[in-house]
């Protein structure tokens, strides 16, 4: 199976079929979907501008895609890298209970859907490596009552979501599903609430 790498020469290189070009960029993201595939597949192709179904886009704008997904993977990838080295310090100072954001982590690891949109339609419109700077920044600060990507406090305890955690709060706003470590017990609190009123 071609990582992620052989994929994106593919989707670069203009001797490969367009239709080739094109599947290549789709299987980049089963190595690396911060909305999961089908929103990070709908973001891509309204920033680089073509359609979710257009089968023979613009050569230049599937690079385009690609590239802004590129930038979004070494913001992970180097954010992984400083989590994966303090992880061995604390395991070599004794600590080897993690904590709530290592708990988070462990479920997104490689970077699947780390700012999970459960319908694939609703996602931040910012690039996909400043919304992982400021998950990043929110992960590493103390916990805030807002979503960490867009600053919205309208938040909504859902269940069934289709991916793990299975619940969660979800911004109204942009559509992720905010990291529980992130939040106040309090936003905590008020995101249960509103679910009971949406849902009564």
């Amino acid at each position: 199976m071609a990582g992620f790498r052989s994929l994106a020469r593919q989707v670069r290189d203009p001797r490969c079929d367009l239709a080739l070009r094109r599947y290549s960029l789709r299987k980049c993201l089963e190595k690396f979907a911060p909305y999961g595939h089908r929103a990070t597949w709908d973001h891509l192709c309204s920033r680089a501008g073509f359609g979710p179904e257009d089968r023979s886009p613009d050569p230049a704008r599937l690079v385009a895609a690609l590239e802004e997904l590129e930038e979004a993977r070494s913001v992970w990838l180097a954010y992984e890298a400083e989590f994966t080295q303090r992880r061995r310090k604390e395991k070599h100072d004794g600590l080897r209970r993690p904590g709530s954001v290592d708990d988070w982590h462990r479920l997104t690891w490689g970077g699947f859907g780390v700012a999970w949109c459960d319908d694939p339609r609703v996602h931040p419109g910012e690039p996909l490596a400043e919304v992982l700077r400021r998950l990043i920044a929110a992960l590493e600060r103390e916990p805030g009552a807002a979503c960490p990507v867009c600053a919205g406090e309208r938040l909504v305890w859902r269940y069934d979501l289709a991916h793990e955690p299975s619940s969660g709060p979800v911004c109204t706003d942009c559509g992720i599903v905010v990291p529980v470590p992130v939040l106040t017990p309090g936003a905590l609190a008020e995101a249960r609430r509103a679910r009971l009123l949406v849902s009564a």
